[in-house]
């Protein structure tokens, strides 16, 4: 059985400086969970906390049922898979996988059998005695999950391992990585920057900004949804537009800015007359030679095709960049450079929060 994991209240200051500030969150067992954020603002330091190589300067961690102060790593029913995947040149692929199982003690054709198994589970049957250098960066990192997999964990930690992996691997491994959690039924914690990977893979994600958590939702939530203006700017592309909030009526609240006014459903924290941020993803945004209702006046800059889409890029009169998204069916209707258009969107399909 995988186990849940519980972060309660949790802090981490080193010197003078606050890694992370009051993080909780329940992970529960046999869950796919990512900690998505930019570059310093606390994951690894979260992943470390949990392996045991770092012990938190307040709050508690808890694995299963068992509190884990105290517990150094190698006690912990946890494995982690870092960055550099860290397999060894100099042994077969066997070798590698079954590591683990030879510092604990077990007989070589016990470690053998176990390696085997292990490499029918991550599709690469008959590659055991191959070396490393042998191998694809997508089965390098495969062997690097078999050999943490070895050890049986029941957490399953993951440091930004596709990082290093091109852009159509990176694709494909999400997959494999999301299918093996599956098959498995391990707890898997992933941390990234990438917000592509944690939507594409997690059951739920956690969104974090300079040690602070914003947010904690399943991708489709945290994308329709978010909770504060930095999610809603770092989760996906988006339009926002600031001002003052001039009404709250059955779910929809108005927003005056330099631009106009401009109504979306309501989000969190919103007072009458206080400042607000309107955001509304491109592919809300529609397309029009007249003025609509909650429409931009705007000079299309350029258009990028995609292939399924086109992004167009437009600026406001009052000099703010949009986007919006033209799918390939419309693309005969698209602007052309320095035309002036609309860009419109329905209240339904915007979002207001109180600004940061």
């Amino acid at each position: 059985m995988s186990h849940s994991v519980e972060l309660i209240d949790v802090e981490q200051a080193f010197g003078d400086v606050k890694a992370v500030h009051h993080f909780s969150a329940h992970i529960a067992g046999g869950e796919f969970f990512s900690i998505l954020g930019p570059s310093g603002c606390g994951k690894t330091t979260l992943l470390r906390l949990i392996a045991g190589f770092t012990e938190p300067t307040k709050g508690r961690v808890r694995i299963g049922d068992k509190d884990m102060a105290g517990i150094p790593a190698d006690r912990r029913p946890t494995a982690m898979i870092f960055q550099s995947l860290a397999l060894f040149p100099l042994m077969p692929v066997w070798e590698n996988i079954a590591f683990g199982l030879e510092a604990r003690g077990v007989a070589k054709a016990q470690r053998r059998k176990r390696a085997e198994e292990l490499l029918d589970l991550i599709a690469l049957p008959g590659y055991g005695d191959r070396m490393v250098h042998e191998l694809s960066g997508g089965q390098r990192q495969r062997v690097a999950i078999a050999r943490a997999l070895a050890v049986e964990p029941q957490v399953l930690l993951l440091d930004e391992p596709l990082s290093a992996l091109d852009l159509k691997l990176r694709q494909h491994m999400r997959a494999e990585l999301r299918a093996l959690q599956k098959r498995t039924g391990v707890t898997f914690i992933y941390i990234t920057h990438d917000q592509s990977e944690a939507l594409a893979m997690s059951d739920r994600v956690a969104v974090m900004s300079a040690g602070i958590l914003q947010q904690i939702a399943t991708p489709q939530e945290l994308y329709a949804n978010p909770a504060t203006p930095f999610t809603a700017r770092f989760v996906g592309e988006t339009n926002d537009l600031t001002g003052t909030l001039r009404g709250l009526e059955a779910g929809l609240a108005t927003i005056a800015t330099t631009a106009g006014r401009f109504t979306g459903r309501t989000g969190l924290g919103l007072e009458d007359g206080g400042r607000a941020t309107i955001f509304i993803r491109p592919e809300s945004m529609s397309l029009s030679r007249i003025e609509m209702p909650n429409s931009l006046s705007a000079k299309a800059v350029s258009l990028e095709y995609e292939g399924a889409v086109a992004i167009l890029r437009a600026v406001s009169d009052h000099g703010q960049e949009l986007l919006a998204t033209i799918p390939n069916r419309n693309l005969a209707d698209a602007p052309q450079p320095g035309e002036q258009i609309w860009l419109s969107f329905a209240p339904q399909e915007a979002l207001v929060l109180a600004d940061a």
